[in-house]
């Protein structure tokens, strides 16, 4: 069977002053960090500390910008910390570091918290997350378009740049003595030429550069063209923002607002490019989308290699050893599958008691442990206390001492272990229950479902399936296993089933 690599993870470790002074050590907290990662399965790559800081702003401290460089290079794939005020208190800063991290499919643990975004539970934290940021960006946006159209007629800037060709100058739009004559430059050799590469070929060669210093593009050539701005007839208020800064739409065109603006070249000429881009963009054949077939990516020959459906064939297909199975044939067996891998409410249920009693006894472990902490602190200050009033010797005091010093070392390690196997317990149980309910639904209306629909839940349950000549192997994540033990805290697992299946032909 297919091994996965380790993944690698980080743990932040922000603890402030008033945190210690309660008796909250970064020690404890990586510890506990440490066996949870361990109990998973994963490898520690970084550690990240913010000793004594404030949790009201963090995102601009130098150990959280390694942390996101470190996300963004793929170095570490997760962060794992005690719980949510530890990453940040800062409403709008979580929100921040949840939309990084799920920007580069990269995980967030909480242990107090019980979230862990590899998880199907955990995943409905991004969720979350996603629904909390769009409602907070929606309601700026709101306010700040309600005043655009207005401020647009009014002719004052809008805060963007000004167009190529021109500058802000009193808060008024007028030609920019450097660029204008470059932007006429681009509507005459448009014309005469009438390609777009072209243009930007001979813009470049000229020595000509956009404003940032870049070389012309097509794009670029194409975006000033249709700008009639050029022509004295400046538009605003005509796009929208989507998910992202990059992502953008164009408003209905009732909507757009225009302003006149001195010209810098003539209508005629302005109006001879678009017509030709015009035309262009009519003979244009559209691009065809292309096709992501349900299991490209997961589908494996048991040689090793990736299987995938190639232009107008039915079949997944090995390029090295040439193994095939139909498209249909393999999504009918996957479903079949997921019939199969459902175990019984009854298994379900005791399955869900074991988990619950193992939960318990880790929590009473863990009480007794504090318990017994609690009580060596008390014993260790009443030895020490009676030792500066020379109640006891020296050597009596060292004899009460040792012993107590030595119980509270092996506490002090063996908690965080502890409270690290109940985090594991509680996150599995979870997603154990969440990928039930998800599978139960998948199967019940696969029929009904469109592709995009089946890909994203196979993308969430799905970890590989290796096609045989005879069989095929199925391997999901996160489902319980028949027989498992929920008293062990293991890297979680999922089920792996063989189905024979015939060849056709």
């Amino acid at each position: 069977m297919h091994e996965r690599s380790l993944k690698e993870v980080g743990i932040w470790i922000r603890v402030s002053t008033e945190d210690q002074v309660r008796g909250e050590s970064p020690e404890h907290h990586e510890r506990r960090a440490r066996a949870y990662a361990e109990a998973k399965g994963w490898n520690v790559a970084e550690v990240y500390r913010l000793d004594a800081v404030s949790g009201k702003s963090v995102m601009g401290h130098p150990e959280a910008q390694r942390m996101l460089a470190d996300v963004r290079a793929g170095r570490i794939t997760g962060l794992v910390f005690s719980k949510l005020a530890r990453l940040a208190r800062n409403t709008r800063e979580l929100l921040d570091f949840a939309e990084i991290f799920r920007a580069e499919g990269a995980d967030l643990v909480s242990l107090q918290e019980t979230i862990d975004t590899s998880s199907p539970a955990g995943r409905l934290f991004f969720t979350m997350i996603a629904a909390m940021a769009a409602w907070e960006r929606e309601e700026i946006a709101s306010r700040v378009q309600a005043s655009v159209p207005i401020r647009a007629q009014l002719g004052k800037p809008l805060g963007g740049a000004a167009p190529f060709g021109y500058q802000w100058k009193d808060k008024q739009l007028v030609p920019d003595p450097k660029e204008a004559p470059v932007r006429v430059l681009l509507h005459e050799l448009f014309v005469e030429h009438q390609r777009k590469k072209t243009v930007a070929r001979i813009l470049n060669e000229r020595g000509y550069r956009t404003r940032n210093g870049s070389p012309f593009s097509d794009t670029t050539v194409s975006r000033l063209l249709e700008d009639p701005t050029a022509k004295g007839l400046h538009r605003a208020n005509y796009t929208r923002t989507e998910d992202s800064a990059k992502a953008w739409s164009l408003k209905p065109k009732s909507e757009w607002v225009y302003s006149s603006v001195e010209p810098i070249l003539s209508e005629e000429l302005w109006d001879a490019g678009a017509r030709i881009l015009a035309a262009q963009k009519e003979r244009q054949t559209p691009v065809t989308k292309r096709a992501i077939h349900l299991f490209a990516g997961y589908a494996y020959c048991v040689c090793g290699q990736k299987m995938y459906v190639r232009a107008k064939s039915p079949k997944y297909v090995c390029e090295g050893c040439r193994n095939k199975i139909p498209v249909e044939d393999l999504e009918a067996v996957y479903r079949e599958q997921l019939r199969h891998f459902l175990i019984s409410p009854e298994e379900i249920s005791a399955h869900n008691r074991a988990a619950e009693d193992a939960m318990q006894e880790k929590e009473r472990l863990i009480k007794s442990a504090e318990a017994e902490l609690k009580r060596i602190e008390t014993e260790d200050e009443t030895a020490f206390q009676l030792y500066v009033q020379k109640a006891i010797t020296q050597e009596d005091f060292s004899r009460r001492h040792t012993p107590l010093s030595e119980r509270r070392a092996q506490l002090e390690d063996e908690l965080p272990r502890l409270q690290a196997s109940l985090d594991v317990l509680r996150i599995s149980t979870l997603s154990r229950e969440e990928a039930v309910v998800e599978a139960r639904d998948l199967t019940s209306r696969w029929n009904d479902l469109p592709s995009e629909e089946k890909r994203l839940m196979v993308e969430a349950i799905t970890d590989r399936i290796t096609i045989g000549t005879e069989d095929v192997e199925i391997a999901l994540l996160h489902l319980p296993l028949r027989g498992s033990d929920p008293h062990r805290a293991t890297r979680p697992q999922g089920f792996i089933a063989a189905t024979n299946w015939t060849r056709a032909g």
